[in-house]
């Protein structure tokens, strides 16, 4: 009996952490040669938990399952009310991913082939972005719509 609980109570909590996640594409960059293309997806669990970023470089017009995953970033933000991270590309080969800080970074990819193209991919923290509204990234895409 104990087994079977433990293993409800296993079930629930990995339906809770991977059921409840949104993720949604907030930025989409192209490079400037035109061929790739850096997408954003931020990640919501909740109110208990900060944004995710997941960064991705993929064909242009490709979705991210085309593409390949370059970073990961818990709690960035871009200035002290503004979560994110924003993406700007350097050249046709050097993406740059800019943020103030975050509470977890990671460089999954320093360099990826996509279209034929190696790109170097750099984090680069401590950069505030004093134009980004408060708050997370979709919601602010939201608000711009209506």
């Amino acid at each position: 009996m104990k087994k079977i609980g433990i293993l409800l109570l296993t079930s629930f909590v990995i339906i809770a952490v991977t059921g409840c996640c949104s993720k949604d594409e907030v930025l989409r960059v192209t490079a400037p040669d035109k061929s790739t293309e850096a997408v954003l997806i931020e990640t919501n669990c909740g109110a208990n938990v900060s944004f995710g970023y997941k960064v991705y470089v993929t064909p242009r017009g490709a979705s991210t399952w085309r593409g390949k995953e370059v970073a990961n970033l818990y709690g960035a933000v871009r200035n002290n009310g503004a979560y994110g991270v924003n993406l700007r590309w350097l050249s046709a080969d050097s993406l740059s991913i800019e943020y103030l800080k975050a509470q977890d970074e990671r460089l999954e990819k320093p360099t990826v082939n996509v279209s034929g193209r190696d790109i170097l991919i750099s984090l680069k923290s401590g950069i505030e972005d004093q134009t980004a509204p408060e708050g997370g990234m979709l919601w602010n895409l939201q608000k711009r719509k209506t």
